[in-house]
């Protein structure tokens, strides 16, 4: 293994260690011997993963890359490279600069957030009232979870980076630290759009009183904030700003991209677009009911409550809506399992979320499917209705746990 990957994953299994220290889970001469050998052998999945190159890397990343070393790095910032945002491109200029190669370098950033990740699913854990055994589940389930490995370490993708900002944004609702919990869901929707499929959820937070309405305020200031430095290298504010519009009308006209959504299930001719504005309206009434069942019962609304009703909303949303990709219920995998670890008897959602996600990950990454994608659109069926079920019985069971208090206001 080379050099740079050996010296990267010794960096990142120190960091979880450290991060696990801080949370009081490293208690023990037991504890720390279990989880360290757990860490390394984290790293040592990930390592294995590190030579893998997808068309993505060779087509997009690499290229792009390679634009900021032969453009002047930092400063072609200011010119119009990839489709992604920003605050990602920052990292690419930086690696510019660097004699590692950039596939390491890629991808050694996105196992930085699977840490950060697995962290987020911890705490997300502690909150909801889960012991220090259920912590570390939530910790660790995470960093080996294959959607979250496969993601960064083989596939070379940053899901990991938007995905621990937006579950950080939810853990600190949840802690009543609700100027935090903005900017982390900002900051997850800075470098990538498909933060808006937690980003619903914000407004259950607001009418049970977790987040008020003028710290919304907050989601455009930290957006402006952390685009500011392209801006200042000559790239014009308007085109930044309004980066997600200009491509909403390049996502495609297929129904589905490998994604175990519900139009896994159509088949043959159809009118796309008919069958688009279906699906755009039934994620909008589906959100609709949402919010009118938890309004009506938001006295009963407690923190784990509110976890369920994340998932659901992670699961609902694009599984409804058309053109959506493969990796698209990766936050939906992730807050699958930190309800796992809350309540063992769930352990079926992640499962099928899991099953459902993995099916597109192995078209993509085979170039041929294993199974039909609708295979995976009914198990996320499966896993809302379970959700919904689960739901159900928080509001009216009473169940969940007791609200903490203090935090910042």
């Amino acid at each position: 293994m080379e050099l740079t990957v050996s010296l990267g994953l010794a960096i990142m299994a120190a960091f979880a260690l450290v991060v696990l220290y801080f949370e009081g889970l490293l208690r023990g001469r037991r504890a720390a011997i279990i989880f360290s050998v757990l860490v390394i052998s984290a790293m040592l999945v990930r390592g294995a993963c590190m030579e893998h190159r997808t068309l993505d890397y060779e087509n997009f990343l690499a290229v792009w890359v390679n634009f900021f070393r032969e453009n002047g790095g930092w400063s072609a910032l200011s010119q119009s490279i990839g489709n992604y945002n920003v605050p990602y491109l920052y990292f690419l200029a930086l690696f510019s600069y660097c004699g590692a190669p950039d596939l390491y370098l890629i991808k050694l950033l996105s196992i930085f957030f699977d840490v950060v990740l697995a962290w987020a699913v911890l705490r997300l854990v502690r909150v909801c009232r889960g012991g220090r055994a259920e912590q570390a589940a939530g910790f660790f389930v995470t960093l080996f979870l294959p959607t979250v490995v496969l993601n960064g370490a083989y596939w070379g993708q940053c899901d990991s980076i938007y995905g621990a900002f937006a579950l950080l944004g939810v853990c600190f609702a949840l802690e009543r630290r609700p100027v935090l919990s903005v900017v982390s869901v900002a900051l997850s929707f800075a470098f990538k759009l498909q933060a808006v499929f937690v980003m619903p959820v914000y407004l259950v937070f607001v009418f049970t009183g977790r987040i008020k309405w003028r710290h919304l305020l907050i989601f455009p200031l930290t957006y402006f904030i952390v685009v500011l430095p392209a801006v200042l290298t000559g790239k014009p504010l308007l085109d930044t700003l309004l980066l997600y519009f200009r491509q909403a009308g390049s996502v495609g006209d297929a129904l589905n991209y490998n994604s175990s959504s519900v139009f896994a299930f159509v088949r043959g001719d159809v009118d796309k677009q008919l069958f688009s504005m279906l699906g755009i309206a039934g994620a909008a009434a589906f959100l609709a009911l949402v919010y009118a069942w938890l309004f009506f019962r938001r006295k009963d609304v407690t923190d784990r409550t509110l976890l369920v009703c994340s998932l659901l909303i992670c699961l609902g949303v694009p599984f409804l809506l058309p053109h959506m990709h493969e990796r698209y219920f990766f936050i939906a995998d992730v807050l699958s399992l930190a309800l796992a670890a809350l309540v063992p008897q769930m352990a079926l959602i992640p499962a099928l979320v899991s099953f459902g996600s993995l099916l597109g990950y192995y078209a993509y990454l085979n170039m041929r499917y294993l199974l039909p994608m609708r295979y995976g659109a009914a198990a996320l069926a499966l896993a809302m209705l379970v959700s919904v079920f689960f739901l159900a019985s928080t509001l009216y069971a009473g169940e969940g746990d007791a609200e903490p208090s203090g935090g910042q206001k």
